[in-house]
């Protein structure tokens, strides 16, 4: 079995992707929230919480799917 060892330059990096892309996709979800809860559901405050959460959980795949990139083999021709 190959051990990968991860530097710590490259892994703050991958932190740094993740945060600025969870701060993106959170202000996209707020924003996005916002803007239908005012225009459509009368100003309650379930949209704002459904996209806030939504963008949160996108940023959280992507960075979960970032970081374990590194450790993932590559698939063969055959496996494809």
């Amino acid at each position: 079995m190959l051990a990968f060892n991860m530097s710590e330059k490259e892994l703050g990096k991958k932190w740094d992707r993740c945060l600025a892309d969870s701060a993106i996709k959170l202000g996209a979800g707020l924003g996005l929230g916002l803007v239908m809860s005012v225009l459509f559901f009368k100003r309650h405050t379930w949209p704002i919480s459904l996209g806030s959460g939504a963008g949160l959980g996108m940023a959280y795949a992507n960075c979960q799917n970032d970081l374990r990139s590194h450790y993932l083999l590559p698939r063969s021709e055959k496996e494809q």
